[in-house]
C-alpha cells in the first residue's frame, strides 16, 4: 500500500511546492470566491422570481441553483485544462523526456499529474458551498451525500477523459488545442451552469443531452437541492458512468498512442 502510494504523493509533493512559492494566489483565490458567492447572490435577487417556474424541479432558488452549477463546472475547467497544462509545462522545462523514460507508466505520469490540481479544485468548491450555505442561505435541507458524490466521482472520470485527450492534441501539436475551446464553451453554454437546460429551444436541449455536464449538473441539484435517491438519479448516473467507461480508456490510449508519435517523430522535447 505505502509503495503503491509513493508516486502520487511525489507529485503531489512536487506541486505543493511550486504553488507555494507563489502565496498571494491562494489569497486572491480565496477572495475571488468570496466575490463569485456574493454577485450570484445579488444576481438572484435581481432576476431569480422571473426564473422561478424553470428552477421549480430543482427546489425553485435560484441562488442555489447558480452556486452549484458554478462549482461543479469547475471540475470542467480543471480537467479540460490541468492535463494539457502539466504536459505543456514538461515540455517547456525539459522533464518531460526525463519522465516518460522512466519505469513509470504513461497512465500513472498523465492521472498523478491532475492530483494537485483536482485536490485544490475540491477545496476552493468546499469553500464555496460552506460560504454560501453559512453567509448567504444556499438550501442544502436534505441532500443524498452519497448519491452527490458518486455523481462528482463519475463527473471526474468523465471529464478526465477529455482532459487526456487534451493533452493528446498538446503532445503532438504542441500548440492549438480545439478540443478544450470547443467542449469548453459548449458545455458552459448549453450545460445548464447559469440557467435551466429547459430554457433552451428544442434543438439545442438536444445538443445540450449530448453533454457530460447537462448529466452531471442535473443530478447533482437533484440530489443536493432536493434530496433524491439513488434509483431517481439514475437517469443521470447511467449516462454520466457511459461516458467514465468509454472516454477515459479511450483517452489513455489516445495519450499512449501520441506518446509513441511524439518519440518517432523525435519531436517530445519540442515546444
Amino acid at each position: 500500500m505505502a509503495a503503491s502510494m509513493r508516486k502520487p504523493l511525489a507529485f503531489l509533493r512536487r506541486d505543493f511546492v511550486a504553488s507555494a512559492s507563489y502565496k498571494f494566489a491562494f489569497i486572491s483565490q480565496i477572495l475571488g470566491i468570496f466575490f463569485s458567492v456574493l454577485t450570484f447572490y445579488f444576481m438572484s435577487r435581481l432576476f431569480g422570481v422571473a426564473i422561478v417556474p424553470y428552477l421549480a424541479p430543482y427546489g425553485g432558488d435560484y441562488f442555489s441553483f447558480v452556486l452549484t452549477g458554478v462549482a461543479l463546472a469547475s471540475y470542467l475547467q480543471v480537467s479540460l485544462t490541468t492535463f494539457s497544462g502539466s504536459i505543456r509545462d514538461a515540455q517547456v522545462f525539459g522533464t518531460l523526456e526525463a519522465l516518460l523514460v522512466t519505469q513509470t507508466e504513461i497512465p500513472t505520469v498523465i492521472l498523478c499529474s491532475s492530483l494537485y490540481s483536482f485536490l485544490m479544485t475540491s477545496l476552493r468548491v468546499i469553500v464555496f458551498v460552506v460560504l454560501g450555505v453559512l453567509a448567504f442561505g444556499m438550501d442544502l435541507r436534505n441532500p443524498n451525500i452519497v448519491g452527490a458524490l458518486l455523481i462528482l466521482l463519475l463527473t471526474i472520470a468523465a471529464f478526465s477523459g477529455l482532459g487526456i485527450i487534451s493533452a493528446s492534441f498538446v503532445m503532438v501539436m504542441k500548440v492549438g488545442n480545439p478540443l478544450n475551446w470547443i467542449f469548453s464553451n459548449l458545455s458552459w453554454v448549453l450545460g445548464g451552469v447559469f440557467y435551466p437546460v429547459a430554457v433552451l429551444p428544442d434543438w439545442l436541449q438536444k445538443v445540450a443531452y449530448l453533454l457530460p455536464l447537462t448529466y452531471s449538473l442535473e443530478g447533482m441539484r437533484l440530489a443536493l437541492l432536493k434530496g433524491y435517491g439513488m434509483w431517481d438519479l439514475m437517469p443521470n448516473l447511467l449516462p454520466l458512468a457511459f461516458f467514465a467507461v468509454v472516454v477515459l480508456p479511450l483517452s489513455l490510449w489516445t495519450f499512449s498512442y501520441a506518446v509513441g508519435k511524439a518519440k518517432r517523430d523525435g519531436s517530445l522535447t519540442h515546444y
